[in-house]
């Protein structure tokens, strides 16, 4: 099996993915426990559901597939 190097890019990519998703749930749980900013956090929950969607969408989704099809034809 292949080890894979770590580029700053990838490095940069997950941490930035974490914080989504962490964001996300952070948003999500003050949601439920704070009801009283209920108001502010739904233009923000819909703000960072999209970017969930996105990170999401590019680790599991064809965006992935494409990237590391481009890093192995420029391998070779």
């Amino acid at each position: 099996m292949e080890v894979k190097e770590m580029k700053i890019k990838d490095i940069f990519m997950y941490v930035l993915g974490g914080i989504v998703v962490f964001s996300f749930v952070a948003i999500t749980v003050l949601l439920i426990f704070r009801p009283e900013l209920k108001d502010s956090l739904n233009l923000v929950i819909g703000a960072w559901l999209t970017a969930f969607g996105t990170v999401v969408g590019y680790f599991y989704g064809s965006s992935k597939g494409s990237a590391d099809k481009n890093d192995l034809i420029s391998k070779r």
